[in-house]
């Protein structure tokens, strides 16, 4: 690594109390198992109690009611898994790109370009395109016109932003990203189906994350809106009018059909997916896997899962599981049948 600090060092910046030997140098961060000398690593809980015995960290983080663990140089703290995240960032640091604009960019004569900007290679960048400042547009983007990139803001190589979108300040947009594609609008007539305009725009707040191949359709006739603070990870599908509503978190794999409204500080596991024009509460967590078929008006943990079996033993599941209405019936004419059965023994009886 090109950075190292003490202990002591990481402290001061980053905050935390050190205990144990404060001049221990720190180059890289590892996991518990496969830490070395020059390491640093972090538990969040005892669990991790036998790896940890074992472990080859010159320092370990991790929070003060599980100091009694480890002989090793530490810093307590009361979120390891967030501080930990702090001292990776402050150990690889980033790099920062060339300013200016690549020769082989193809610019519309209308744009300002900050000279505080880096444009790659290829970029391409289409009439009334506004760029604010620090903004770095990798090789190969494509921002049609009329788009907005507020201050800070970076897309890596292969991003594309469709026209009239708008990009909020220190938004981080992973390569293959398309933001303000057309939503899947269609009306059916006389057996074909024509398509809808989609008129609206996307609109993402400050400090939002878009991971690779992610899509985040335009609305059909209101904006797609991903508020503040959200991020999205790899391979997920917003579609046209969706709203994220800020500091929630989606993971891969997820789909998100048009018109649903998911609250603020939500998490929504991998391969999940929520159907269209519904709204999910704040603080909702939605288990990996899940399919959402209503509305979720409480804050909870979700979950709507069928455990994987063998598949002969699957298909019989399911085929029970269709004749579930008739189950309950059945069950309802016995608990009938018996009470009556009751009431009768209980008079005859007297």
């Amino acid at each position: 690594m090109s950075v190292q600090y003490t202990l002591d060092q990481i402290a001061s910046a980053l905050g935390g109390v050190v205990e144990g030997d404060g001049n221990v140098v720190i180059q890289r961060v590892s996991s518990v198992k496969n830490a070395k000398v020059g390491a640093i690593t972090f538990i969040n809980d005892s669990k991790y109690q036998k790896a940890l015995a074992t472990c080859g960290a010159s320092a370990v983080v991790l929070r003060e009611q599980h100091a009694h663990l480890t002989a090793l140089p530490k810093i307590l703290a009361d979120n390891p898994y967030a501080y930990f995240a702090k001292v990776s960032t402050y150990l690889n640091p980033h790099t920062p790109p060339t300013t200016g604009v690549h020769a082989s960019a193809v610019v519309h004569e209308s744009v300002r370009i900050p000279a505080s900007c880096s444009i790659g290679a290829l970029a391409v960048i289409g009439a009334n395109v506004v760029l604010g400042e620090n903004v770095v547009i990798g090789s190969a983007c494509v921002i049609e016109h009329d788009v907005i990139i507020a201050d800070g803001a970076r897309l890596e190589p292969n991003v594309v932003i469709k026209h009239h979108c708008e990009i909020g300040r220190r938004c981080h947009l992973f390569s293959g990203v398309v933001i303000g594609s057309d939503g899947f609008g269609y009306a059916e007539e006389s057996g074909s189906w024509l398509k809808i305009p989609q008129v609206g725009r996307v609109i993402l707040h400050d400090d939002v994350d878009v991971g690779a191949n992610t899509t985040i359709d335009r609305g059909a006739i209101d904006d797609t809106v991903i508020e503040q603070g959200v991020k999205l990870d790899n391979l997920v599908q917003i579609g046209h009018n969706c709203v994220v509503g800020a500091h929630s978190v989606i993971a891969g794999c997820v789909g998100v059909a048009g018109s649903a409204v998911i609250g603020r500080h939500c998490r929504v596991g991998g391969a999940a997916m929520i159907l269209g024009h519904l709204e999910i509460a704040d603080h909702v967590t939605v288990s990996p896997g899940s399919m959402i078929t209503r509305s979720l008006t409480v804050a909870d943990t979700y979950t709507a899962l069928m455990p994987f079996q063998p598949h002969k033993a699957w298909l019989s599941t399911a085929a029970k599981i269709r004749h579930l209405d008739e189950y309950a019936d059945r069950i309802k004419r016995l608990e009938t049948e018996l009470a009556t059965l009751k009431a009768t023994y209980k008079t005859k009886h007297k």
